[in-house]
């Protein structure tokens, strides 16, 4: 089977954003061995080659409205671009770009895809954080953007339920990732991090792409506007 012109390993669909890399890349890797055909909107390719590659920069709605006029079929949008812009988020530029790209673009994009979606009786699947619960003295743009993925999935969920689309999200703790590069290569950061997870080490990736895939499978048919924890008990402690 083909699909504008490139060759597909099943039918359903799953488009990823920030596909690339971290817990997106894992997460089309998992997909893959689902034999969902993978479309991927990102800067760079990643190590999984999806069946479609949209160059993109959320933070350009025209990039957005490229992304949604290549979809012919959706069956899981998994919104999964970010980034943590640091110090930088104290002003108001950085503030902005990761409002952007952590919570505007999840909105646009969803709502330009819900007709796409509610013809397949899919699934939404966001990233929320554990920094949605958590202050963040460095990264006050990150923390409000994941704060309003919270609020986001919860109003996509009462709204779009009537369709067959159900929207949940994951909320991921520590997780070795490019994003947290700095805090595991600080020793000391690194091992009191550690100390305070009750699971005593931090996720994998793919631990979390397992996750992602379940909210968007018939296993979790009857879980909607729901926000799982995914980080080893940190926020329970």
């Amino acid at each position: 089977m083909t699909w504008k012109g490139v060759r597909l390993v099943g039918d359903k669909t799953v488009l990823i954003t920030g596909g690339a890399s971290g817990i997106g890349c894992q997460t089309a890797q998992k997909f893959r061995e689902e034999g969902y055909r993978i479309v991927v909107a990102d800067l760079h390719r990643g190590a999984v080659e999806p069946d479609l590659f949209i160059q993109a920069d959320l933070t350009d709605p025209k990039a957005r409205e490229s992304i949604v006029a290549q979809i012919d079929r959706l069956d899981v949008l998994v919104n999964c671009a970010g980034v943590n812009l640091q110090e930088k988020e104290w002003e108001l530029t950085g503030f902005e770009a990761s409002m952007t790209i952590n919570c505007t673009a999840v909105f646009d994009l969803s709502t330009r895809l819900i007709d796409k979606l509610g013809e397949t009786k899919g699934a939404i699947i966001n990233i929320a954080s554990m920094w949605s619960y958590f202050g963040s003295p460095k990264s006050p743009g990150y923390s409000a953007s994941k704060g309003a993925i919270v609020s986001l999935t919860r109003s996509m969920a009462v709204a779009w339920a009537d369709r067959g689309v159900r929207a949940n999200a994951v909320a991921p703790g520590w997780v070795k990732t490019r994003m947290t590069e700095a805090a595991r290569a600080d020793n000391t950061r690194y091992e009191t991090i550690s100390a305070r997870i009750p699971m005593q080490r931090w996720a994998e990736p793919e631990e979390v792409a397992a996750v992602i895939f379940f909210l968007s499978s018939n296993a979790a048919s009857y879980v909607n506007g729901a926000i799982i924890p995914v980080d080893g008990g940190y926020m329970a402690g």
